[in-house]
């Protein structure tokens, strides 16, 4: 009995406590550098594909964690290689893949790179004449989504639905980037801007400009949160590469509010998570659904898909 016990508190000690953090240390605050890139498939301004331009941008600018648009894996135009899977082997970092079509043999979309392995990953289908995804990363302390919207605003605006539906499963901060095909003015973001805070300059300036990477003349390339949940936004640029793809790479650098773990009452935010595995102390699952805090009885529980103890009054 004894044992069991201290089974029972090493784990619910073991789901409170923090894991070492896998962003940056910077004059003794904790920072993410955040990056958005949509990489061509590879090819540069030249056609050819070579992933070492890009994991030279990449690791030049140092960033904590990379959404990536218009990646291949295994397709016939790139080579048949794995292109997320090449950078992150390059730069030392995991590689998450997003498929969002077959292509010749093998599969398109988007990706994820970051220095912290996810602790879940969801890949959501999205509307378009050509389909497009929502790559979604789980961390400690935060999510994270890249996706690249349709060319069709009506598609884009549907896609913002699903997005926000997302959004309603996590009670974490919630980061998103990519390449969204509209501008500052368009509907599409001038409805974000009500719930999201945008990290990167939506202002129009050449210096804050993406597209196309020769000679920029627009902004279609984002990174955003949903809410305000970071403290500050340290720096944010357009970086000056106007060869390696045909889109120029957005880096932001942020002062992030910890997302602390512990115990807590269930809140209407967990009526919204449609697939929670929830366990007694003993380690026996009592419940999976969005009403489970509704029958059962008082007392504590593990909640294991978001690693937490919540207690039930």
């Amino acid at each position: 009995m004894r044992s069991y016990l201290i089974f029972l508190l090493s784990l619910i000690l073991g789901i409170l406590s923090s894991t070492p953090k896998a962003y940056s240390q910077d004059d003794g605050l904790d920072t993410l550098r955040i990056m958005t890139y949509n990489i061509q498939h590879g090819a540069g301004s030249d056609d050819v594909v070579n992933m070492d331009r890009q994991a030279a941008v990449i690791g030049a600018a140092q960033p904590d964690i990379v959404g990536l648009q218009e990646v291949d894996s295994c397709v016939k135009r790139s080579g048949y290689i794995n292109e997320a899977a090449v950078l992150a082997s390059k730069l030392g970092m995991y590689a998450t893949f997003g498929p969002a079509i077959p292509l010749t043999k093998g599969k398109y979309g988007v990706a994820i790179l970051s220095k912290e392995e996810p602790l879940s990953v969801r890949n959501i289908p999205l509307p378009g004449s050509e389909k497009r995804t929502l790559l979604v990363c789980e961390f400690q302390e935060y999510v994270f989504a890249c996706t690249h919207l349709a060319l069709e605003e009506e598609n884009r605006l549907t896609s913002l639905d699903i997005i926000l539906e997302e959004i309603a499963r996590w009670e974490k901060p919630f980061f998103i980037c990519g390449d969204w095909n509209d501008e500052p003015s368009s509907k599409l973001i001038t409805t974000m801007k009500r719930k999201f805070q945008f990290l990167n300059n939506l202002t129009a300036s050449p210096a804050n400009y993406t597209f196309p990477a020769s000679s920029p003349k627009k902004i279609i390339d984002y990174i955003a949160t949903y809410g305000h949940v970071i403290k500050s936004i340290r720096s944010r640029q357009v970086i000056n590469e106007p060869n390696a793809s045909d889109h120029r790479p957005v880096l932001v650098v942020i002062t992030i509010k910890p997302y602390t773990t512990g115990i807590q009452s269930p809140s209407a935010d967990l009526e919204a998570v449609q697939d929670e595995e929830i366990y007694d102390l003993s380690g026996k699952r009592v419940a999976t659904g969005k009403s489970s805090s509704r029958t059962l009885p008082k007392g504590l529980y593990i909640m294991k898909n978001a690693k937490k103890v919540i207690a039930v009054k």
